[in-house]
């Protein structure tokens, strides 16, 4: 049988994965033995970021996926995707036609893990406490717009904010926004290493050696109360160095799944490999890839440097010389299929033209070659990033208008050093917060940015960025979302590069597997199961 699934997007704006060969969770049994799942993610405890796993910091979609697993939220992303639903919360809605206070029901006998019992005021709690710390990492900031906590009885929790937020409920199902016990969590202060208390659908038992965490096993929570189907008691998560070592624990029988990430050439040899017993899942996917610029840097603080550069930059020849058809050029910061989405630098820049760069740079009395050093990290995106950069300073030198070098370090040097303002380019990843276009628009570009770029347009963070919130029907949010990447493609403080899609890959008899990620790249191990499949 052909051993790639390819799992289809159903609606525009909306990607909603359906049932593959490999099986639904309702094929799914409710026992049997630990299922064990891969990743490259790395979880590291250091001295710049000593609580890796604190929701009041995490910020990242390998630590988000353990924070899922184990940290309930109000809301929370439904079975394929779609507008957010109650999980915590019996229900959840606006109570005002101006979308400015928003109230949750608690769910009846509500339980942490350790089965103390969930009140409103835990909920006020762990709100206020990720606004209070206020971490470096940025992740408050998604919970900028909460003016006020109100506690209401036990079971009802009403936020009072400070500006229409339509997309508060998408908000809401992020880790940020966990329900975290007090008894564990101090509320001025984030909790190091890698012990996590909540009432998700999984209680977490860390492996740790030298302050990494190599293995997070995830048993299912006697004491959980809400949505999700839970298919298996226990589920090994297991960290790999790189994804060579990932791909030979598959081959080996070591794990059962294998996620992010897979090199390219990984997912080739599975997807034409019609004799295997491991079957190759693929996923429409959200994520993103950009250089972002420090705006302020002598080299890069001329606009003109920045939009030559996206003059130049060849997203086809990219693609396809490093990611072949599993990547897509991107034109805007906001993907395609997410409503909202233009061809902003397409629109401006149109086809590579080293001549259209070069006149660029003149009429801004710009001397070329312009040097610079673009930075990247080794082990967080996956091995193909290295030679992603060697494409780009081809690309950029080859012109002749620029003398690139390139330079890559691991993931906990790396944004520590992207933080303190000591990288004038460097590339990233996004998967998105939620499947809307706020969360590819606000965390870059509103205050309190996470990247902590100095790049500030007083249009976009005073009036497009609240327009474009205000709008329930996300399709009245276009004019301004349209605007805001108008602006970006103007101004470049940050340059698109492309989209990509999502893979799995599962050995026979592991069922769930097309719902093991949704579009944002979130991990739903509760939907793996032991069963027949194929």
């Amino acid at each position: 049988m052909n051993r790639k699934t390819l799992v289809l997007p159903a609606v525009v704006g909306l990607l909603a994965p359906a049932l593959a060969a490999c099986g639904g969770s309702d094929s799914g049994s409710d026992g049997g033995d630990s299922i064990v799942v891969g990743t490259t993610d790395r979880f590291i405890a250091t001295k710049d970021a000593p609580a890796p796993l604190d929701p009041a910091y995490a910020y990242d979609v390998g630590t988000w996926n353990v924070l899922r697993q184990t940290v309930q939220t109000l809301m929370t992303q439904p079975r394929g995707d779609g507008e957010p639903v109650p999980e915590a919360a019996e229900s959840c809605g606006f109570t005002d036609t101006g979308n400015e206070r928003y109230a949750c029901k608690l769910r009846s006998d509500l339980k942490f893990s350790n089965g103390d019992r969930i009140t409103a005021d835990d909920v006020k709690f762990s709100i206020e406490r990720a606004l209070a710390i206020k971490a470096d990492s940025g992740v408050f900031a998604l919970m900028s717009t909460v003016d006020t906590v109100e506690a209401k009885d036990d079971d009802e929790v009403i936020f009072h904010l400070k500006t229409s937020d339509a997309t508060f409920p998408y908000k809401l199902s992020t880790p940020v926004a966990g329900i975290v016990n007090p008894d564990n969590y101090d509320k001025g202060k984030l909790r190091d290493g890698f012990g996590v208390d909540g009432s998700g659908p999984y209680t977490l038992e860390p492996e740790e050696k030298n302050g990494e965490l190599v293995k997070a096993v995830f048993v299912k929570n006697p004491h959980y109360k809400g949505t999700l189907k839970v298919n298996n008691d226990r589920v090994d998560l297991v960290s790999y160095a790189d994804a060579d070592a990932m791909g030979g624990a598959l081959d080996k029988g070591d794990i059962d799944v294998m996620t992010r990430s897979m090199t390219p050439d990984q997912i080739n040899k599975l997807s034409g490999n019609s004799d295997s017993d491991v079957e190759l899942v693929e996923m429409p996917g959200l994520e993103i890839r950009y250089l972002a610029f420090n705006t302020d840097a002598e080299t890069v603080k001329d606009k003109a440097v920045r939009q030559a550069m996206a003059q130049i930059v060849n997203r086809n020849d990219l693609v396809s010389k490093v990611y072949g058809s599993q990547a897509e050029p991107l034109y805007s910061l906001v993907p395609a299929s997410i409503t909202g989405h233009n061809n902003a630098f397409f629109n401006k820049y149109g086809d590579p033209s080293i001549a259209k760069a070069e006149a660029l740079l003149t009429a801004a009395d710009v001397t070329a070659p312009v040097k610079l050093t673009l930075h990247y990290t080794t082990d967080h995106y996956g091995a193909a990033t290295k030679k992603e950069f060697e494409q780009l300073r081809k690309q950029l030198n080859d012109s002749g208008l620029f003398d690139v070098q390139i330079e890559g370090a691991p993931w906990e040097t790396f944004v520590p050093a992207e933080r303190n303002g000591e990288y004038d380019v460097f590339g990233m990843g996004w998967f998105p917060d939620f499947p809307d276009a706020d969360s590819y628009v606000a965390p870059f570009l509103d205050k309190d940015n996470f990247l902590k770029s100095p790049y500030n347009n007083s249009e976009i963070r005073n009036t497009l960025i609240p327009e474009s919130r205000r709008e329930a029907d996300r399709l009245g949010a276009a004019e301004s979302l349209n605007r805001i990447q108008d602006i970006v493609a103007e101004d470049v403080p940050l340059l698109p590069l492309w989209q990509g899609k999502q893979y799995v890959a599962a050995r026979d008899g592991i069922t769930g597997v097309a719902y093991a990620l949704n579009s944002s790249a979130t991990l739903q191990l509760w939907e793996l199961g032991h069963g027949v499949s194929g």
